[in-house]
C-alpha cells in the first residue's frame, strides 16, 4: 500500500516549472538510467519500440537552445521576437533536455503487417510518445528536479538533425526541458470530475 501511495503521490504532484536552474539533483549516470529505464519500459503500441530518446546536458543542452533562438529570430519580427527570446532564455538557462523522436519504420512495418490498422497506427504512436514524456517528466521530478514540455517542433527539427546526427526521417514530437527548481510552478485548476469520468457498475 505505501508503495502504491507513494506511485501516486508522485503523480499527482507532477507539474510545470519554468524557473530551473544549471544544476542536477542527481548525477548524469542516474539521468541515463532514467532515459533507459522509459526506453526498455513504457509500453508501446503492438511493443513496436517506435519511440527514440535524445538526451542533451550542459552545453549540448544550451546549444539546442541557441538553435531555437537562431531559428526563431529568423521567422519573426523584431518586436515579436523579444518576447520570444526571453522564454528560451529561460529553457537555455535549465540544466538538460530530452528530445523526444518517433521512428516512422518501426510504424511503416506495423503498417504492413497489419494492414486493417494502417491508418491508426501513425496515432498510436504518438500515444506511445506521450507515454514516455509522461515517464520521465514524473520520474526526474520525483528525484527532486523540475521540467517542463515544449515544443517547438518542426521549427527546429532539420537544424537538430544535423547538429546530433538523428536520421532525417525521425520525427520530433517534443522537448522535456529540465533542471534544478527555483520557483513554485503555476497554480494548477481543474475542471469537475463529474463532467470528465463517468463510472457503471457499482
Amino acid at each position: 500500500m505505501n508503495v502504491s501511495k507513494t506511485f501516486l503521490e508522485t503523480l499527482c504532484t507532477r507539474r510545470s516549472y519554468y524557473q530551473l536552474a544549471n544544476r542536477s539533483t542527481i548525477p548524469d549516470s542516474r539521468i541515463v538510467e532514467l532515459v533507459n529505464a522509459a526506453a526498455l519500459n513504457t509500453p508501446s503500441c503492438f511493443n513496436s519500440q517506435s519511440t527514440r530518446l535524445v538526451l542533451l546536458l550542459k552545453q549540448e543542452h544550451e546549444k539546442l537552445w541557441e538553435i531555437a533562438k537562431g531559428t526563431l529570430k529568423a521567422m519573426l519580427p523584431a518586436d515579436a521576437y523579444v518576447n520570444t527570446e526571453q522564454r528560451l532564455n529561460g529553457f537555455q538557462k535549465a540544466y538538460g533536455t530530452i528530445l523526444f523522436f518517433e521512428s516512422p519504420d518501426a510504424v511503416k512495418a506495423l503498417q504492413e503487417k497489419f494492414p486493417i490498422y494502417a491508418d491508426r497506427f501513425p496515432g498510436w504512436s504518438e500515444h506511445t510518445s506521450a507515454m514516455h514524456q509522461y515517464f520521465l517528466w514524473t520520474a526526474l521530478e520525483a528525484e527532486g528536479l523540475g521540467a517542463n514540455l515544449q515544443h517547438y517542433n518542426p521549427l527546429i527539427d532539420e537544424r537538430v538533425s544535423a547538429e546530433w546526427k538523428v536520421p532525417a526521417n525521425w520525427s520530433l514530437k517534443a522537448q522535456l526541458v529540465f533542471g534544478t527548481p527555483t520557483g513554485e510552478p503555476l497554480e494548477k485548476t481543474y475542471e469537475p470530475l463529474k463532467e470528465r469520468v463517468f463510472v457503471h457498475g457499482i
